[in-house]
């Protein structure tokens, strides 16, 4: 499925009127459908949809692990992607009373709660990175966001190690952009209690506890985090660098994890 739309604009420039062509990112709603019944609604970018689908229920605690699913298919036309788990009523059970609603973006709604992080294990791990490291594979990341440079209209996330980058997704909401990596990594059998996630987008407190779910101890970006994220972060043991840009960066908590050479 394309991801951008050509659409004519009018673009003013230095005193000069030029009628153009634009590259716009085509904003998809996908219906997700959980054992029958229509559950949620997310406006994404029509790209991974699968791993959307699996990072979101996974990163909202609506199931535990991929093996709760027994069977996944999208329907890209009619944007539909529907799910059926092995136990239905446990399903139920785990969505009870947990609608809310955030300040997201990307989405219009979610289960998201902050009441999630207690819920949270704190990540005890020993991993390390340099810091040139983190900011050589800032500079990979930056390189690999084709979609943003096309249209300037979507967030970009990313997992990686400390030398290289495994798994890179872009889409209009941060949010699901970080889904679709969480979703990814499950479907792959990635192990993430040694891996970093980058991000373009802030570090919301949101971002900060879908992080904490999967167990990433260290979350990058080239924007800033929130104090509540920081808050949390600090709490949950997440190690939390944002400003991270050419040779620079800040680090908010468990700084411990940063080697300095």
């Amino acid at each position: 499925m394309d991801l951008t739309k050509g659409i004519p604009i009018i673009k003013y420039d230095n005193g000069m009127v030029l009628p153009l062509e634009d590259m716009v990112v085509k904003e998809y709603a996908l219906t997700i459908m959980l054992d029958g019944e229509e559950f949620i609604t997310l406006l994404c970018t029509p790209s991974s949809l699968d791993c959307l689908t699996v990072g979101f229920l996974l990163s909202e605690s609506i199931i535990k692990s991929k093996s709760d699913i027994k069977r996944i298919r999208i329907d890209e036309e009619k944007g539909i992607a529907e799910v059926s788990t092995i136990d239905s009523s446990m399903i139920a059970k785990n969505l009870h009373g947990k609608r809310t609603s955030t300040t997201g973006c990307g989405k219009g709604s979610t289960f998201y709660n902050a009441v999630d992080s207690i819920s949270c294990r704190k990540i005890m791990g020993s991993m390390e990175i340099d810091a040139k490291a983190i900011l050589e594979l800032m500079r990979d990341f930056n390189k690999r966001s084709e979609l943003f440079m096309n249209t300037g209209g979507v967030h970009s996330v990313a997992l990686g190690t400390d030398t290289d980058i495994m798994l890179f997704h872009e889409d209009v909401g941060r949010h699901n952009a970080m889904d679709k990596i969480v979703g990814e990594a499950s479907l792959k059998d990635i192990e993430l209690s040694d891996k970093i996630v980058l991000t373009s987008g802030r570090v919301s407190s949101e971002m900060l506890i879908k992080a904490a779910k999967a167990q990433i101890p260290v979350i990058v970006s080239r924007s800033a985090p929130t104090d509540l994220a920081v808050e949390l972060a600090s709490q949950l043991g997440i190690t939390v660098i944002g400003f991270a840009r050419g040779q620079r960066m800040n680090i908010y908590s468990n700084p411990e994890r940063i080697k300095f050479q």
